[in-house]
């Protein structure tokens, strides 16, 4: 129901999901939730100087919902071609219906390694869109623009890999700020939740 609810109201289209290829460095689209980007909206406050980069955004469901909602700056990140136009489509339709202005809500077509980190981006969102070793690399460059300029960063894991948290808590100076659990899910699996991450105060 929220599915369809949000999809209309947005005037988009972003359902849908790849089958798993292990072998594949990066993983197959699957958008959150609309359900678990409700709760963590209640949990985490973003306002409109925030800067979102959604890596692996496929069709842009987080970019979208987001604008939307909390009129923030955010940027989509796809590799993939197909995705990248859908997500383009999509812009097109939202702006529409929606009459908002959109100059907020871009898409990068490209690598996520190659990805530059402006040193605005602040809040970076990942829902396990590519192994471990992608994951290092992209963290090592938002890391790097850190010290460049310094800024309240936030790292949000959506459904965290163990790999990924394993990283962040022994290898980074990073703290777990908060956890996040989508009740409405979490019951039947304990990785239904957000993890977010930041510097120490």
């Amino acid at each position: 129901m929220k599915e369809y609810y949000y999809e209309k109201l947005l005037n988009i289209n972003t359902k849908g999901k790849q089958s798993y290829q292990e072998k594949d460095f990066y993983h197959p689209y699957e958008p959150t939730p609309y359900r678990a980007l409700e709760v963590l909206l209640e949990h985490v406050s973003i306002n409109q100087d925030d800067c979102v980069v959604d890596f692996g955004c496929g069709k842009g469901r987080l970019n979208f919902y987001l604008h939307y909602f909390h009129h923030v700056n955010v940027t989509g990140v796809e590799r993939d071609g197909n995705f990248y136009q859908q997500a383009l489509d999509n812009l097109k339709n939202y702006k529409k219906v929606t009459k908002r202005n959109t100059e907020k809500v871009n898409f990068y077509n490209g690598i996520a390694e190659e990805y530059p980190i402006s040193h605005q981006d602040n809040l970076f969102y990942f829902f396990n869109p590519f192994s471990i070793t992608i994951f290092i690399k992209v963290l090592n460059n938002i890391l790097l623009s850190y010290e460049q300029y310094k800024r309240d960063i936030s790292i949000v894991l959506y459904y965290p890999s163990k790999d990924y948290i394993f990283y962040l808590e022994d290898n980074t100076i990073l703290e777990r700020k908060k956890e996040v659990i989508v009740p409405a899910y979490y019951e039947k699996d304990d990785s239904e939740r957000f993890l977010i991450y930041g510097f120490p105060n």
